[in-house]
């Protein structure tokens, strides 16, 4: 009975944890439809955004672009790295860590020991990680997904473009998931600072002629950078958080499957090892039987 009693415990407990990944499958898919709709209507806007700034930075000269776009030798570098400030969603953070690991390992590993490459965590599973490493922790805005407010990350990219400005960095990339559906997300590393020209062969036109520039073209440039990079960073952190909500709820429901599973199992072992007690106690009665009428 006492084999009994530990099945009947177990159960319990897996039935009580299907419950609770249940719910937080339920929780996460209302949270999606709200996060993936945000990431889907912003997506058009970045792209366009993008699309008229390398067409009209196409037609300048080299520098023209002011600070956000002066290349220079890259001796200090700060890797962006956006994850979330929960677990129970797979290998969402994991995957950030490992990727920023590997870019450092790969691109870095000289600048590393110099202290020349910094970690900016948007994400506390990212800064719990990396806080561990003074030489590479540059610090944390994990409070931007209390609310994923464009203002907030705004700030965030006006402090980043002023330290750029200054000199503090030579290069800033950006680590993050990006959204495509609820069972898929990837893992991507872009150049956030210094502006990147247009990818060669994209057939950028050399001057547009169905534009009226008011004021110049320089002028304008000047002003859509700075605007483009908080549009890169925004869209950075909603592809992340419809990723991360898709990967929870991807997980919570396999854990849900996997807990059914698990309780079929169990109740048949339970079934089993009932159905053997009682024939247990019925032979010992029949044997009992059949020495009294001995």
């Amino acid at each position: 009975m006492a084999n009994l009693k530990e099945v009947r415990n177990r159960i319990a407990s897996v039935n009580s944890t299907q419950q609770i990944t249940k719910a937080m499958k339920m929780v996460s898919a209302a949270k999606l439809r709200r996060a993936q709709d945000a990431i889907l209507m912003l997506r058009p806007y970045a792209a366009k955004l993008r699309e008229i700034m390398e067409n009209i930075s196409g037609t300048l000269d080299a520098g023209s672009g002011g600070d956000m776009a002066k290349v220079r030798q890259v001796n200090k570098v700060l890797i962006i790295a956006i994850n979330s400030n929960r677990g129970l969603c797979g290998a969402f953070n994991s995957n950030i860590i490992r990727t920023v690991n590997r870019i450092i390992r790969e691109n870095y590993p000289g600048k590393v020991k110099d202290g020349n490459v910094k970690v900016l965590c948007i994400g506390k599973k990212a800064s719990d990680f990396f806080s561990k490493s003074k030489n590479l922790y540059a610090g944390h805005h994990n409070e931007i997904f209390a609310t994923t407010s464009f203002e907030d990350i705004a700030a965030v990219a006006e402090k980043i473009m002023k330290s750029f400005s200054a000199g503090e960095y030579d290069r800033v990339e950006i680590v993050y998931n990006q959204f495509k559906n609820a069972a898929v997300q990837y893992v991507m590393h872009e150049q956030l600072l210094p502006i990147a020209p247009a990818p060669a062969g994209k057939g950028v036109k050399k001057e547009i002629n169905d534009y009226i520039f008011e004021p110049d073209k320089e002028e304008l440039v000047l002003e859509m950078i700075p605007k483009s990079i908080k549009i890169q960073l925004y869209k950075a952190v909603l592809d992340s958080h419809a990723s991360e909500h898709g990967a929870r709820m991807t997980a919570m429901s396999k854990a849900t499957d996997n807990a059914g599973e698990l309780l079929r199992d169990l109740r048949l072992s339970y079934n089993k090892a009932r159905q053997a007690a009682i024939t247990g106690e019925i032979l010992e009665i029949v044997a009992g039987a059949e020495a009294l009428n001995g």
